[in-house]
């Protein structure tokens, strides 16, 4: 059945390029480090592309592979053919496919992170369960890259006055959805131009797919309007930073696993240890979820980013929410993890949420009592009594767990595993070794 669809999926690829005169195919595939690389074949490669692949140099991505063993296979995926509509003004058409990346003799590369993630989803299934996701993508529009000149002043869903982040705004939402990417809401954010777009809740692996379309979707338009886009996690001193809240479930065929209608909270033993699963190692694949120095500039008291291990319904300073948009409707019923940044790899910080979630569940973890207070204003002595834990304060702090976690290096794999720990030990190395402006005008006039 699955060789059937391949096939028919290839058929509707060919047809599409040439009821749409498309010209050149765009093939679109990520490093280790989420950034989104691609190379452009012609409409007469595609065939051959479908059904073999197209051999690139593999050595300069990061990540990916030594200068002696540098040949991949890009295998595009015909189910995520689609067309660019930034390029439609271009007497011919452009589209693009997501890639499987493969070695020269056709085996599965793993360093690919579209594969670390199938892995997981494959373990998932494995257990009986469908892994969804809906992660809300925050961003700010500048006047330009060099600057963090604000567009606007408006805050947390404000209707501000007609003008370009308005438009640009509805401009990306119809793009998203002319992608087949479909959208639940569109508003502003707290801190000033910053804004929202929420995309449709979907499987993972789609939902991966979506958020590399999505980061350049947004990008495009902003480029269209003569501004720029950013994902930064924390680019202005004393506003909020950009999160990208993720909402998960697992669904056993058509029925919600993390559903109990007898539960005060309405939440199944599997969702509870599920949340106890990412509790716990939270603190862990925080590097994978938080993967910036930057990252941990948002991941402070006081802007909304949770910084303590623990859940609740209500309360936004924890790290693990029950939304209560629609209580005890099944459909609806999800946890909602509240530390990972924009700027992460999806394809392998989805791995870890689920890998930690399925640990809960797979150990039978006990979940922590719910914290509805809100924990940022408790003393150190409270916190501690009750056992509430915080997230790394630094990428340095974050890495160190990391590379300790057998968690993430089965979720992972060995080789990327290896590969995302030693770039981020060189990040974290350029970085502390900086002069900053704030150390200049701070120490300079006095010591």
């Amino acid at each position: 059945m699955a060789e059937k669809r391949k096939i028919n999926s290839k058929e509707y690829v060919l047809n599409m390029v040439k009821e749409h005169d498309i010209k050149f195919i765009r093939l679109w595939f990520t490093d280790i480090l989420g950034f989104l690389k691609n190379f452009a074949i012609t409409v007469e490669e595609l065939e051959g592309a479908l059904e073999e692949g197209m051999g690139f140099d593999g050595s300069s991505i990061e990540g990916f592979a030594r200068i002696d063993e540098s040949d991949m296979i890009a295998l595009p995926d015909p189910d995520t053919f689609r067309m660019l509509p930034w390029r439609s003004q271009e007497h011919t058409g452009v589209a693009r496919m997501f890639c499987d990346i493969l070695k020269p003799g056709g085996e599965t590369f793993e360093g690919d992170p579209r594969y670390v993630l199938k892995r997981n989803l494959k373990r998932a299934s494995d257990l009986g369960y469908i892994y969804y996701v809906g992660p809300e993508l925050e961003f700010f529009y500048f006047r330009d890259s060099q600057s963090t000149e604000f567009l606007d002043r408006g805050g947390y869903f404000d209707l501000t006055p007609r003008d370009a982040a308005t438009d640009m705004r509805k401009d990306t939402v119809l793009t998203l959805e002319e992608m087949g990417i479909g959208v639940e809401y569109s508003h502003h954010e707290v801190a000033p131009s910053q804004h929202e777009i929420d995309m449709r809740y979907t499987d993972a692996m789609t939902m991966a797919d979506n958020v590399m379309t999505y980061r350049l979707v947004v990008k495009e338009v902003a480029l269209k309007y003569g501004v720029y886009a950013t994902f930064m996690p924390k680019p202005v001193f004393g506003e909020n930073g950009n999160g990208m809240h993720t909402h998960q479930s697992l669904f056993t065929g058509d029925r919600n696993a993390f559903f109990d209608p007898k539960d005060p909270y309405h939440l199944s033993k599997t969702a509870k240890c599920f949340i106890a699963g990412l509790l716990k190692h939270a603190p862990e694949i925080t590097a994978v979820t938080n993967q910036w120095v930057n990252s941990y500039k948002r991941l402070v008291p006081g802007y909304e980013a949770p910084v303590y291990l623990s859940w609740a319904r209500r309360n936004r300073s924890d790290l693990v929410r029950v939304p209560e948009y629609r209580p005890g409707r099944e459909k609806a019923t999800r946890v909602e993890f509240r530390s990972p940044d924009p700027a992460c790899n999806p394809y392998l910080a989805f791995s870890v949420m689920l890998a930690a979630g399925l640990k809960g569940i797979e150990k039978g973890y006990d979940i922590p009592e719910p914290i509805e207070e809100n924990v940022y204003t408790m003393g150190e002595d409270e916190r501690q009594r009750r056992g509430i834990c915080t997230l790394p304060a630094s990428l340095q702090e974050a890495i160190l767990l990391t590379e300790k976690s057998e968690l993430v290096r089965e979720a992972l794999g060995d080789h990327v595993f290896k590969a995302f720990i030693e770039n981020k030990k060189i990040e974290w190395d350029q970085y502390r070794t900086q002069v900053t402006e704030y150390e200049l005008n701070r120490y300079l006039p006095i010591l």
